[in-house]
Parts: structure tokens; sequence; C-alpha cells
């Protein structure tokens, strides 16, 4: 995994939300690609998870981003009538 590679998933039109596996075994998942702050340098990055809760990480230990089966069949609106 590089950081072009990661920094093409975020900026994918339109966004597919996806998981990070980090070289430890742990994963964080990205809804959204604003939830995703990268330094100014590329090499750090914050990812805000829930509210005030986040995970720093260096982008060179991320193992794989695995995106999430966009294959769910979606919620249908009620037809009102």
């Amino acid at each position: 995994m590089t950081i072009e590679q990661f920094k093409a998933a975020l900026a994918a039109k339109p966004f597919r939300p996806f998981d990070i596996h980090f070289a430890d075994g742990d994963k964080a998942p990205v809804r959204h690609p604003e939830l995703v702050l990268i330094n100014q340098g590329g090499r750090t990055a914050y990812l805000n998870t829930q509210g005030e809760e986040g995970v720093l990480f260096d982008l060179l230990l991320v193992t794989k981003l695995a995106f999430h089966d966009e294959s769910r069949p979606r919620r249908r609106k009620r037809e009102r009538g």
C-alpha cells in the first residue's frame, strides 16, 4: 500500500467507504473522506472515528484498504398513497 493509493481512495468519485488495515493487525473504518486529515509532510494522518475520538497513524504502516461491499440492497422508500 502506497501513500498515493491511500490518497486516491480518499479522492475517488464517488467515494467508497473502506477499512484501513494496519501492520499491527488493527483496523479502522473510513466512512467519509473528510474525516481523514493528512499532515503537510504527507506521511502521518489522523482519522476522526467517533465524535472526539480518533486514530493518528503513519501512512507507511497501512497494509491494505478493504472496501465495503456495495452489493447490499438499498432500502426503498415507502410509497404514500
